[in-house]
């Protein structure tokens, strides 16, 4: 099992920044990537950004890249997402997974989210 928990949400000004973390308890040691989704109301779940737990490689949705960068800290067990520009279509729940790879099988394990809010 693995408990990841994100903080580091509030209510921003357009154009401000923030910096999610999301640190995992448990059984991290097999951990494959770490994503950042986010929901706003009324929309569905949607992909933000992931980072390979090994090597580092970062992937972002189009309407993020230049704006968010995603990092880890392996020693830490967790993962940072640094919101720069914020947009108030930015505003929304935001989710971290972590996927764990066992024996071929990927186990998913996401957090409660932390509150974005981007005012005008």
């Amino acid at each position: 099992q693995v408990q990841p928990v994100e903080s580091g949400g509030g209510l921003v000004q357009a154009g401000g920044s923030l910096r999610l973390s999301c640190a995992a308890s448990g059984r991290t040691m097999n951990t494959y990537n770490i994503s950042w989704f986010r929901q706003a109301p009324g929309k569905e779940r949607e992909f933000v950004a992931s980072i390979r737990w090994s090597g580092s490689s970062a992937t972002y949705a189009d309407f993020v890249k230049g704006r968010f960068t995603i990092s880890g800290d392996n020693a830490k067990n967790t993962v940072y997402l640094q919101m720069n520009s914020l947009k108030s279509e930015d505003t929304a729940v935001y989710y971290c997974k972590f996927t764990v790879s066992l024996g071929g099988i990927r186990l998913e394990y996401w957090g409660q989210g932390t509150q974005v809010t981007v005012s005008q």
